[in-house]
């Protein structure tokens, strides 16, 4: 693939993972989503008229807000409230979406310092436009030359999201009080069997924030990332069952690869942060490094 066509592949991935902010997006028509006073997403125009039927959990829409009631005024009477509309719209198969309930609980909140306002299941946060928050383990060696190659995970072709596409060595959400650091040791332990030992030695470099719309739904995404540089003798092994089979594979080939139909989308966008930070891309050699840049790290 010529260089020109493969950083048009980057930006046409970078467009489509902020597609939010893109003219003729769902945007103007959601409804801000607010607890306690303050805006914690962006509730889709399907979905506001459905939460019009629990008027002692959501007040009715008022100059394009759907805030909670006034009387759920603590954590706990919020989660509870909320989470029982949600079970019964997954009782009455009303959204797609809840068909992949899993019972993991995410911190609802407008910044990610802020405290906690609720909590929400993970399935769910899409219909409310709610900002979700994950990890993201680089895995790769260097050799006695320098040479880099990066560790990557095949998903498991039973997986609810993005069956059977490519993934980083290890990545997980953010459930509800636990720590960013603490999930990234936990997922490289539960899914690519690296060793505590090893794991621990994983540096946070990053975070990758973006905003995209799909299937009538809104997906405000921030990762924190991480790099783990493993070595050259460990292999990761499948553990969890979320990955089939792990490839050791040279940066040239990875870089070829972003630019295919093969890579979980948010995943393409945190090797892509990865080439630019271990300068394999490099702005004398890359017109559209900025672009790059800037829709790696779009504003929540």
């Amino acid at each position: 693939m010529s260089h020109s066509a493969w950083s048009e592949k980057m930006l046409q991935l970078l467009r489509r993972m902020n597609n939010f902010y893109s003219a003729g997006s769902c945007r103007a028509n959601c409804f801000r989503f607010q607890v306690d006073g303050a805006q914690v997403g962006w509730i889709p125009p399907h979905v506001a008229p459905l939460l019009a039927r629990y008027p002692q959990v959501f007040s009715p829409p008022q100059d394009g807000v759907v805030s909670l009631c006034s009387s759920l005024d603590s954590y706990e009477k919020r989660s509870e409230a909320v989470d029982a509309v949600l079970q019964t719209q997954r009782k009455e198969d009303t959204f797609t979406c809840l068909k992949g309930w899993r019972n993991e609980r995410y911190s609802v909140m407008p910044k990610f310092s802020d405290p906690p306002l609720m909590w929400m299941e993970r399935a769910a946060t899409s219909l409310f436009g709610v900002r979700r928050y994950g990890v993201h383990i680089n895995g790769y060696t260097v050799s006695d030359s320098g040479e880099v190659r990066m560790w990557l995970a095949r998903r498991s072709a039973t997986k609810q999201t993005y069956p059977g596409m490519l993934d980083h060595v290890a990545a997980g959400g953010l459930a509800a009080g636990v720590g960013i650091k603490h999930t990234a040791v936990k997922e490289c332990e539960e899914e690519a069997c690296i060793p505590a030992a090893i794991a621990e030695k994983v540096k946070p470099v990053n975070t990758i924030s973006y905003t995209y719309e799909q299937d009538g739904e809104v997906f405000p995404e921030s990762q924190f990332v991480f790099d783990l540089e493993l070595p050259l003798e460990f292999k990761p092994r499948v553990g969890d069952g979320e990955v089939q089979e792990f490839y050791l594979l040279p940066i040239d080939e990875v870089k070829e690869l972003l630019a295919s139909d093969d890579f979980k989308p948010n995943c393409a966008m945190v090797v892509l942060d990865f080439l630019i930070r271990h300068s394999f891309i490099e702005p004398d050699s890359e017109p559209s490094y900025q672009e790059f840049v800037a829709g790696l790290h779009q504003t929540l």
